[in-house]
């Protein structure tokens, strides 16, 4: 492992091998493009970048909270460029692809924002039902309520299957870090005695479909985050290098603490940094 001693960086290999052998990267969004509402340093000169030095990327979130289209408005609105929906991959997404493919069907129930409900229903196997659901589906819910927990409850506790888009504990924001879908999946764990099928980061059905629509190995490519629980273990879970950013959750801290195997392969304060490596 090489330490260069940059102060709030620090490379666990060789920044000239990431700008080398990386030729695509699957990208988080929530601590590293932005925190709430605010651009972070060096996500406007991201995409640019990757274009020029021909590296491929896709946008992956744990956050089900909004569509891709939502998504792509709010880059455009923070100033952070125009993205294409379809470069924008979320565990909204990626749970209707997984149940679609699973060979399930009938009705479902969700806690989550309305992108969660939309990507379901593109499947016509499946139809919203809050009586008598065959699944529920879990995920970041702003407007939780406490019928919203005793629906799923229910439903859960008569025999749904139990999906959760991701465990996220928390969420960065820029007031700090607010609870995320994992702690309401955490109170319908503890209600229920049930543990929930995990779509999102670190779980492989998000890595392995991002994959698919990157359209490159794993050899080839980085996963982009702020989490070392998610992002990072996501990333290695999936045999890809990872790359963590300073400016989310995790901290320098937290990545001294871990096992050689466990830290990220490059550590940076932001996408800056990032950038730089790249050359």
């Amino acid at each position: 492992m090489l330490d260069c001693r940059v102060p709030h960086r620090i490379w666990y290999n060789s920044a000239m091998q990431l700008a080398r052998d990386i030729r695509g990267l699957l990208i988080d969004m929530d601590g590293v493009l932005y925190r709430g509402q605010q651009a972070l340093p060096g996500a406007a000169e991201l995409f640019p970048a990757l274009a020029a030095h021909g590296i491929g990327w896709l946008l992956v979130t744990n956050n089900s909270s909004l569509t891709p289209e939502a998504y792509s408005d709010k880059l455009v609105r923070l100033g952070i460029g125009q993205i294409d929906a379809g470069r924008i991959f979320t565990s909204a997404l990626a749970s209707a692809y997984y149940l679609a493919n699973s060979g399930f069907s009938g009705g479902f129930y969700y806690i989550g924002g309305a992108s969660i409900r939309e990507a379901i229903e593109e499947y016509p196997q499946f139809h919203y039902d809050e009586r008598d659901p065959q699944t529920v589906v879990v995920g970041l819910d702003p407007q939780l309520t406490y019928d919203k927990l005793k629906i799923a409850t229910f439903a859960i506790r008569k025999g749904a299957r139990f999906i959760a888009t991701n465990p996220d504990l928390t969420l960065p924001t820029e007031q700090g870090l607010a609870p995320g879908a994992g702690a309401i999946v955490a109170a319908l764990l503890a209600a229920t005695d049930v543990q929930p099928t995990i779509i999102g980061k670190p779980h492989r059905p998000i890595m392995d479909m991002a994959l698919t629509l990157l359209g490159l190995p794993a050899a080839q490519v980085a996963a982009l985050g702020d989490r070392l629980d998610t992002d990072i273990a996501g990333g290695k879970a999936a045999n890809l290098r990872t790359i963590m950013v300073l400016t989310g959750v995790s901290t320098q801290a937290e990545v001294d603490a871990l096992p050689a195997e466990q830290r990220p392969d490059y550590v940076f304060a932001d996408l800056a940094g990032v950038i730089g490596a790249l050359g």
